[in-house]
């Protein structure tokens, strides 16, 4: 059901990964960019590394998503864990959602 009011709803999720096989920030990165980039063409959403950055094995991304309906944003964090944990080199550690 839309929103009736018609206002905006945001979505802001916060994903700390673990990136257990990387050796190196060229390897973490590879698999960050990849990751980002799956998400973006597959849920039109942004998202940015925000934590972490200098860390090897760990990555914090964080994602926003802005829709009038609350439930089609709810199905859309559904499909984003789902194809967070397809990725074999990447473990979710926490992950948090905000509504706004």
């Amino acid at each position: 059901m839309a929103n009736k009011n018609n206002n905006a709803v945001v979505c802001v999720i916060v994903i700390e990964l673990l990136i257990p096989m990387a050796r190196s920030l060229k390897d973490k990165r590879k698999q960050i960019k990849s990751l980002k980039a799956r998400l973006k063409n597959r849920f039109n959403l942004s998202v940015a590394e925000t934590a972490a950055l200098d860390e090897w094995q760990r990555a914090v991304l964080g994602i926003s998503m802005i829709s009038n309906d609350r439930r089609y944003l709810e199905k859309q964090c559904r499909g984003i864990e789902q194809l967070i944990c397809e990725c074999r080199e990447i473990e979710v550690n926490k992950a948090s959602i905000e509504w706004l």
